[in-house]
């Protein structure tokens, strides 16, 4: 869809773009900072496999600071991005055959990474009506003797949905009694949530041992192209991803590296202003979706992400032009109402559509105007 809306916006048509996946503001200046001084300081060689240890150590740090979660420098492996970081997890753990459960709505690359480690995605859908999060009476019932791996995210990339302490607490439990189970916990949008304090399943005692967290410095600090992410978890697995990385990509950018130690050991306000923004866009976003008849809407409680439930338009059709399914709306809506969006198809929920609000206020007024006025003419 991005290339679509780029594809048009070359041709001079006026499209608003909700199809990105990245915060629309600059990377914070103290980070930038410390970039130019990393390059003046001839940071331009090869660095470890895992990352600096300076940088590792300020994640340490991080994760004792504001998780309460005890680590060491061993336990943590950088890597380029946290999509990379995902997918060692992965790679490492999984072998031919074994099953992954993977909770529906989903980021489009976790089934597709389980399946390049030759593992099996077992998806479990978990609707609007949920809030898009999985019970545990879901969980338990997709445990087979051959699940290795659970992929949770919180908060979520395509809904926004936050799993509580207490929602939480009720998978750990179900999970202990299935000692086999790794949990490999997406925690990118962590700092982007508005319903206060984020919660990892790692805080539960049972848990921290199984559990490998992922995050990194992209959303939270504005920083998608610097490519840093890392891993938190049992040292096992940790040299289980060093030793992989090394043999296909070894460490991340040294330059990004310093930047990202930058942006853990230094201020953490532009962090709570972007926050606050996406805060208030959310509300915005919310409020006018709801007043679109035949969109269903939740209130996403993190990320930058709606996900409205849109399949009251299935079948319904203007001109020649039907709509079968979310990706036929969405691209409806981006040749119709020059506003792009996802159809739900490849997050594994093909009922919805996903819109970033990571842009300005009047985009998201004018986009949802548009949206409202091209879906009024389906019949």
């Amino acid at each position: 869809m991005s290339q679509k809306s780029g594809e048009l916006k070359a041709q001079g048509v006026d499209v608003i773009n909700l199809s990105v996946g990245e915060p629309d503001f600059n990377t914070p200046e103290h980070i930038k900072e410390a970039a130019k001084k990393a390059i003046d300081d001839n940071f331009s060689r090869y660095s470890p496999v895992p990352g600096y240890p300076a940088l590792r150590n300020a994640i340490v740090e991080k994760l004792k600071k504001e998780n309460g979660l005890e680590y060491t420098a061993a336990q943590i492996s950088c890597a380029n991005g946290a999509k990379q970081s995902v997918c060692n997890a992965i790679l490492v753990l999984v072998n031919p055959g074994d099953e992954v459960i993977v909770p529906a709505p989903y980021w489009v690359s976790y089934p597709e990474m389980v399946k390049l480690a030759e593992g099996t995605p077992v998806i479990v859908p978990a609707g609007i009506e949920q809030d898009f999060k999985i019970t545990p009476a879901q969980l338990e019932a997709a445990i087979t003797p051959k699940t290795k791996a659970l992929i949770l995210c919180s908060p979520s990339n395509p809904t926004g949905s936050v799993y509580s302490k207490e929602e939480l607490a009720g998978l750990a439990a179900v999970l202990a009694k299935h000692p086999q189970v790794i949990v490999i916990a997406d925690e990118i949008y962590e700092h982007i949530n508005y319903i206060g304090k984020h919660q990892s399943i790692a805080q539960f005692p049972e848990m921290k041992e199984r559990t490998v967290i992922v995050n990194g410095v992209s959303k939270a600090y504005a920083m998608t192209g610097w490519r840093i992410g890392f891993i938190a978890g049992p040292e096992w697995i940790v040299k289980a991803c060093n030793k992989l990385q090394g043999q296909y990509t070894s460490g991340p950018c040294s330059v990004s590296q310093k930047a990202a130690e930058a942006a853990y050991t230094g201020s953490q306000a532009p962090v709570e202003e972007m926050r606050q923004a996406f805060e208030r866009r959310r509300d915005l976003i919310v409020k006018l979706a709801k007043e679109v008849p035949g969109f269903e809407v939740n209130v996403p409680e993190g990320a930058f992400y709606l996900f409205p439930k849109c399949s009251s338009f299935f079948g319904k059709a203007v001109g020649e032009r039907k709509i079968n399914n979310s990706d036929d709306l969405a691209m409806y809506l981006l040749e119709v109402a020059h506003v792009a969006c996802v159809g739900g198809t490849s997050f594994g929920a093909p009922e919805c559509i996903r819109m970033s609000y990571a842009t300005s206020d009047e985009n998201i007024i004018e986009a949802i105007r548009r949206i409202k006025e091209a879906l009024a003419k389906l019949g």
